[in-house]
């Protein structure tokens, strides 16, 4: 590292109630936080996101949202989270010593494969590489090559949409929305509305909001947002700009938060102005602000629900599962799965969320006994993955293989 032992990380590990919590210091501030919820065989799985402002009590909630992610999804992975405090629009060389440094401080339990990042906001699997690389850790042959994590994000959030559209009444085509967070995620998201006959009206940067209530221009949108990532809500000419909390308040009939975790909360709850939200991000609601909402009659569909893609398409992607099958597999069995969940939520008069977590959270807990005590098909099975993992058997015919098991599990 740079200046010597002087900037060398240095990290703490503490049990924060049912959390395992780690923080990095470098020269005696906090530089980066990993908080791993749950295990499934001794080992966690969680994406590891660039930002400024990322502190422990962000990567704890989100955390836990993991855990209940892949408690719905019925896949047999604990929940983690990380974080490293850095601007991803910064100089290359910067983030790569800011990751570098965090990877080596974290070596052991990356070495120990107790937690195994991802690529989250603001970092690839180029910089996972690096951070893996500075720890001594070698990926596996078919590890890390997932490149549509956004993309697949997006559609379960549009897949989301859609049953929330069918729960409300709302027609889908025709209806009015706004998207906070214009990133990997946002922009896809963007371009599937489109095509589905959506207006989207507003989108949001950390830079400011971009208005246009006729509809914005959205392949523009997105290819310039591909070229000049948060700038673009910078470009007046596209809308009308806005401060970028304004976007929640506008009166647009769904509102997808896709940008960082409670940005709305108590104080702006009041102010929203949609009635389907239906996050991309992972807790973008408080709980009071989602307590409020609800209340009001605003069908909120849970973050870790309509979400789920990155991590339901990004495994199937990883089984060599083509882009087009995946699609087509979301829409016949995650918007289904996602209706019922609000449908026995109107029934009983609860919240989508009291119904998603209780699900959720039976799910996992029948994952974490398997994985106790694996059947002999199950080890079977597991010796089959690691070979696959490291390139010993054909892509096509694991691909072939594993999508009964994905419509037993998702389905």
């Amino acid at each position: 590292m740079k200046n010597g032992t002087a900037r060398a990380p240095r990290l703490l590990a503490e049990r924060a109630g049912s959390q395992l919590l780690c923080t990095v210091t470098r020269e005696g501030a906090p530089a980066g936080f990993l908080a791993v919820d749950s295990t499934v065989a001794g080992r966690a799985c969680g994406g590891l996101r660039l930002a400024p402002g990322v502190d422990e009590a962000e990567v704890r909630v989100l955390a836990r949202s993991m855990t209940l992610k892949y408690g719905f999804l019925g896949l047999p992975q604990g929940g983690a989270k990380a974080g490293v405090r850095g601007d991803p629009e910064g100089p290359p060389e910067e983030r790569r010593e800011l990751l570098r440094a965090f990877g080596s401080a974290l070596a052991p339990l990356l070495r120990a494969r107790l937690y195994s990042p991802g690529p989250d906001m603001g970092t690839s699997n180029e910089d996972i590489r690096d951070l893996l690389e500075a720890a001594g850790v070698q990926p596996r042959r078919r590890e890390l090559r997932g490149t549509s994590s956004g993309y697949y994000t997006a559609l379960t959030v549009f897949e989301s949409a859609k049953a929330a559209c069918a729960q409300a009444g709302v027609a889908l085509a025709g209806s009015e929305a706004a998207i906070e967070g214009f990133g990997k995620v946002g922009s896809a998201l963007a371009l599937l509305l489109a095509e589905a006959g959506a207006r989207v009206v507003a989108v949001s940067t950390s830079r400011g909001a971009l208005h246009e209530p006729a509809g914005l221009d959205v392949p523009r949108l997105a290819r310039l947002a591909a070229a000049e990532g948060s700038r673009v809500a910078e470009r007046g000419e596209l809308g009308r700009r806005l401060p970028r909390e304004g976007l929640l308040e506008l009166p647009a009939a769904l509102l997808f938060p896709c940008a960082r975790h409670h940005s709305v909360h108590a104080q702006n709850a009041a102010r929203v102005g949609a009635r389907i939200v239906c996050p991309g991000a992972n807790n973008p609601l408080t709980p009071e602000a989602e307590a409020l909402l609800g209340a009001r009659g605003v069908l909120c569909v849970p973050d870790f629900v309509a979400n789920a893609g990155g991590v339901l398409g990004g495994t199937m992607e990883f089984a060599s599962v083509p882009a087009p099958r995946i699609r087509e597999f979301t829409g016949r069995h995650f918007r289904p799965r996602v209706a019922r969940v609000l449908a026995e939520a109107a029934a009983q008069g609860v919240s989508p969320r009291e119904v998603a977590e209780k699900e959720a959270r039976r799910r996992f807990a029948e994952v974490v006994g398997r994985a106790a005590r694996p059947s002999p098909l199950g080890r079977i099975f597991g010796l089959a993955l690691e070979a696959y993992r490291r390139g010993w058997l054909p892509g096509p015919l694991v691909a072939r293989l594993s999508l009964p098991y994905f419509e037993r599990t998702v389905g």
